[in-house]
């Protein structure tokens, strides 16, 4: 295990609310933040990219609108949101600026990972925070959200999240260092797993219900359902999850030395996993039509430049998925397109340096984006299926 971040190139840390905020007064526990701020630190001088999901904005703001000690009507825990997601980015600012980094607070709801437009902006944007240099902590709209206040559901964002930005590892910072085969709090006997390979309907029995699950604080409402529940969709986009202690200070320096744990090992990585998706499960809305010298530059892993495009058909806007062919017809790629199908059209043909000035805006200098773009191959039976270019990373 002291080799547990070895090859992690982005990593996203989930936090609770119970970690975050005490539970008895309210307040940021400060001390906390700013060694897991070292942590991160110490995660960037391995090289690895951070982004930090952190619930906590509702127990951070009832204590300002008098609003402790009772349980909240929906409305007042949004009320509750509004002013502690305040608290909150000031406390993540002040303890990040501390270290030589630049928070960046970014609020989401399920949506905005799930519908492709939406996706491709955040995705788009969390990319560019990072590739400056800055940590992205990203919480819940809690503000407008309704069903996910009710559930807790920050551990299933942190993984779409994961999903998103092809993250290869989600670490799940909670009051329990893993997964046991029942709760060790009220079962003698019960069994710590380090590892976890495989999802079964035993592994997903242990859960227990969230009456009874791990995370018992006042102030968290997700518990060892929802985090399996997460390891579902990390898993599934090539992101291996970590469930770890969270306590104590400095708990991510504490998994590089060693500290028990419980690891959910991904079957594939994080972009294989995300071109499979674009290619398995998605239907072309147009076609882009290219040339021999695009087709090759296909081939050799690099994005579709509008200079090698031909001819756009179909209706398509920007994020839907588009077949790529050849001029003979050959279906190469699919992938998700930058440009609307008018905008597309436009560009067609023009070198990268020229969208701006025929589109009157700065737009992506690909129509379709290496990382948003699964290579096709003969495959048996059904003609088509995704050939994985594992030598590209993410960049």
């Amino acid at each position: 295990m002291s080799k547990i971040f070895q090859g992690s190139k982005r990593v996203v840390v989930k936090i609770g609310s119970a970690l975050l905020v005490d539970q008895s007064t309210g307040a940021v526990r400060r001390d906390w933040l700013a060694a897991l701020s070292k942590d991160v630190a110490m995660l960037r001088a391995r090289g690895a990219q951070v982004l930090i999901v952190s619930s906590g904005s509702i127990a951070a703001g009832r204590r300002h609108l008098g609003l402790q000690n009772r349980s909240l009507k929906l409305e007042e825990k949004q009320a509750a949101a509004a002013t502690g997601q305040i608290t909150l980015a000031h406390a993540y600012q002040e303890s990040l600026a501390a270290e030589g980094f630049t928070a960046a607070q970014i609020l989401l709801t399920p949506g905005d990972t799930e519908e492709r437009r939406r996706h491709l902006n955040a995705r788009a944007t969390i990319l560019q925070l990072l590739s400056l240099g800055a940590v992205p902590v990203i919480n819940e709209n809690d503000t407008v959200a309704t069903q996910e206040i009710r559930y807790g559901d920050n551990d299933r964002l942190a993984a779409r999240v994961s999903t998103m930005v092809s993250a290869d590892t989600l670490i799940l910072l909670s009051d329990i260092d893993g997964l046991y085969t029942a709760d060790p709090r009220s079962t003698a006997g019960a069994e710590h797993l380090p590892v976890v390979d495989h999802l079964s309907p035993e592994i997903l029995a242990m859960a227990g219900d969230v009456a009874v699950s791990a995370e018992r604080g006042g102030l968290s409402t997700g518990g060892m359902v929802t985090k399996l529940e997460a390891a579902k969709i990390a898993l599934g986009g090539g992101c291996r999850m970590i469930i770890a202690r969270g306590n104590d200070p400095h708990p991510l320096q504490a998994l590089a030395d060693g500290a028990r744990c419980t690891v959910f090992t991904a079957p594939e990585k994080p972009v294989a996993a995300r071109k499979r998706w674009i290619a398995g499960q998605l239907n072309a809305s147009g076609i882009v039509v290219v040339d021999k010298g695009a087709a090759t530059a296909l081939a050799n892993g690099k994005s579709l430049l509008p200079a090698g495009v031909v001819r756009v058909e179909g209706e398509f806007e920007r994020g839907d998925p588009v077949s790529v062919t050849g001029l003979d017809g050959n279906r190469l790629a699919i992938g998700l397109a930058a440009y609307s199908r008018d905008d597309a059209a436009k560009i067609v043909g023009r070198q990268s340096k020229e969208i701006a000035d025929i589109l009157g805006f700065e737009g992506r200098s690909a129509l379709i984006h290496r990382d948003d773009l699964a290579l096709l191959a003969d495959g048996p039976g059904t003609g088509r299926t995704v050939r994985d270019e594992r030598a590209q990373p993410v960049t």
